[in-house]
Parts: C-alpha cells; structure tokens; sequence
C-alpha cells in the first residue's frame, strides 16, 4: 500500500464531518442525528440514576432514539439490536412498576400473606403426608401455600392456605430450616429460589422493605407464642 492510499486520523474525522454535514442538510438527516443524540444523552443521564425503574425508562428512550436513527440513516444492524433490546427493557420496565405497586398496597394493608409475590413464583403439587422439608435441611426456596394445609411438626401447628412462609430460615445465617413442614393435606405449594430474590431485591427497594416486614411480623408472632408456652406452667 503506498503512503497515498494511507488514511489517517485527521482524513477519518474530516470524512465523518463531511457526511454528517451531507446528512444534516436534509430534515429526515438532522431528525435521525438529533434520534440518536437524544439516545446518547439518556445513556449517559442512566450512568447517574442507582434505581431500576428509572434506569430501564431511559433505556426504553434510548433504545427508541437509536431505533428512530436506525430508520432513518438508514442502518439496518442499528435498527435490530435497538428492536430487540426495546420491547425487553419496556417489559422489564412495565413488570418492575407492577410489583411496586403490589408491594405499595400489601404495605398499605399491612398484608404478611405474600400475595405480592405469587407471579414470581412456581406451582408445586404434594400429596397428604409428603415432605415438603425437614429441619435441619438448607433453606434455598420461599413458599406460599396456595391450597391445602402444612403442619409444622416439632410444634404440632397446622398453616392454611393463602400465607408464605419459610422465609426466616431463607434469611439466617447458617440458612437452615428449624422445623419440618409435611403436607397435612393434598396441597399446592408456590415457591421463589434465592436467585429470583435476590434479582427483585436489588431492582425494587421496596420489595426488600416489604420482605423485611413479612420476617418481622413472624418472629413476633413466633415471640408471642413462646411467650405463651412459657406463662402456661405459671397460670396452673
């Protein structure tokens, strides 16, 4: 290749000035140029933002900016990534505000029950007298028990449908269970890994400020059990 045919820094930029100039001579040019440097600004805005929600609304904006630039350039690979990547981030968007404002009203109501979580978790079916887990097994499930009953061996307690639970062994320190839990009916039991958790935790605060509630209302009603048990010898 001779030095003629090189092309240096200084020759790229001027060519990329002198097509953007061509391009920005046109209105359809300035509005695809004016798409995508509307996407760039809420790329570097998203850099800012520490919340979820926020930050995939600017994705979705960004996304339709390059999609728009994409038509217009027109740049057919701009076009397709942008399209694929839009309608995730507006799902994505659209499903994080749904469980906030779930978890707004459970809060609101003061409802422990878990009825927040259910489109997050996965159907199971049992029969009278399975397992469910035994104590001492790992914690690496929550469960909401959808229909049946649950009896919670040790303690000779039985839990209807319609509350969660496992949730203060999920969070312990050694993650262990406490009790046993056995179907005392054929039951339906939902239940949430720890990697789903921990995905809707750090997308939505509120979702952690919700889960916080839930474990501390049942370590005060577990309190106010033992408290109970421990004031029957007294009373006799």
């Amino acid at each position: 290749m001779s030095p003629a045919e090189l092309v240096g820094p200084a020759e790229l930029l001027a060519n990329a000035l002198t097509e953007a100039g061509h391009a920005l001579s046109s209105p359809i040019g300035a509005i695809a140029y004016a798409a995508a440097a509307i996407g760039a600004g809420l790329i570097v805005i998203s850099a800012f933002v520490k919340t979820m929600i926020p930050l995939r609304w600017l994705a979705v904006g960004s996304n339709a900016g390059f999609a728009l630039y994409g038509v217009l350039s027109p740049s057919l690979l701009t076009l397709l990534l942008e399209g694929i990547l839009l309608p995730i981030n507006i799902y994505r968007a659209v499903e994080m505000q749904r469980l906030t404002r779930r978890v707004t009203a459970a809060a609101a109501a003061a409802d422990m029950s878990g009825l927040w979580l259910r489109p997050y978790m996965k159907p199971r079916h049992l029969k009278a007298g399975q397992m469910l887990f035994s104590k001492g097994d790992m914690a690496d499930h929550l469960y909401f028990l959808a229909a049946g009953r649950i009896e919670f061996v040790e303690i000779g307690e039985q839990m209807d449908a319609g509350r969660i639970f496992g949730e203060i062994a999920f969070f312990a320190p050694d993650k262990r269970r406490t009790l046993t839990a056995r179907c005392a009916h054929d039951c339906t039991v939902l239940t949430i890994d720890e990697s789903t958790v921990r995905q809707l935790y750090f997308q939505n605060p509120a979702f952690g400020f919700q889960l916080v509630g839930l474990i501390a209302g049942r370590l005060s009603a577990d309190v106010q059990r033992l408290e109970k048990q421990l004031a029957k010898p007294e009373s006799t």
